[in-house]
């Protein structure tokens, strides 16, 4: 069976680690279903948000060591690469690219890539007794999935490298002081809290989500005047959408919007 699922109810889409046994850790086989189902969701016209969790007491333990150190899996002595390693279809890789706001459902602690897979995600609803572990120096590598972009955009750099650099485990509430997390609740609301921030925004014109989720990734690496310039072709086509007179009529109307993401 497969150790990703992925269901789609009231337009949002659930990809779920479902590995409890081993923590969610991820073997091989998983960056690739994960990769698939990233993909699928972004391209599913029945979902308009996304929410990635795990099963069991864990969200994900990092990448397979054991694997590893039986010889086998991700960082195994008799891995081999070529000359060059395409990155472009790897869960991180694409989940960075997605238009499609992805909300990382923490049903339990993230450490290593898990971390980096968490922070990928644009929103994040944290349970109160799990913890992020930036274990990589401890375990002799760095991280490798987005980490080292993120902390410091999140964080600035002093905050970054004192994560980094010590590798500790920080619990929930230093996550939502830190600005790691956007919500912490008691564990057994988690799915619920995710699910509900999820419908809410569902509820918005999709085409605008995305393009603002577009807008404000191209912006994290340009200048301001390039990037209004770049909002206003992205704004042109949302002029002409159903979407945009649904928006301004349901206004007029005194009524709540139906989008059809058109």
């Amino acid at each position: 069976m497969a150790d990703v699922r992925y269901e789609v109810a009231d337009m949002v889409a659930t990809i779920t680690l479902d590995r409890p046994e081993r923590m969610n850790t991820i073997s091989v086989p998983m960056l690739d279903e994960l990769t698939a189902l990233l993909l699928r969701a972004n391209a599913d016209a029945a979902a308009r948000v996304v929410v990635l969790t795990g099963t069991g007491r864990a969200f994900c333990a990092g990448l397979d060591l054991n694997a590893a150190s039986s010889g086998e899996g991700i960082g195994s002595s008799a891995a081999t690469f070529g000359a060059t390693i395409d990155l472009r279809n790897t869960p991180p890789t694409v989940l960075f690219a997605m238009d499609k706001p992805v909300i990382c459902a923490l049903n339990g602690s993230a450490a290593g890539y898990g971390m980096d897979l968490a922070l990928g995600c644009d929103i994040r609803v944290m349970a109160d007794d799990a913890k992020l572990a930036p274990a990589f120096v401890k375990r002799g590598v760095l991280p490798e999935s987005g980490g080292t972009w993120f902390l410091p955009r999140m964080l600035g750099w002093a905050k970054a490298a004192e994560i980094v650099f010590t590798g500790r485990t920080l619990g929930a509430a230093e996550c939502l002081s830190d600005g790691l997390v956007n919500r912490v609740v008691p564990a057994g609301e988690v799915a619920k809290v995710a699910r509900t921030l999820a419908l809410e925004i569902a509820a918005n014109a999709p085409l605008a989500v995305q393009a603002a989720k577009r807008m404000m990734r191209m912006g994290l690496d340009e200048p301001f005047d390039t990037h209004v310039q770049h909002v206003y072709l992205q704004l042109l086509p949302l002029f002409r959408s159903e979407d945009f007179r649904e928006g301004m009529a349901s206004f007029l109307e005194k009524r709540a919007p139906v989008f059809n993401g058109r």
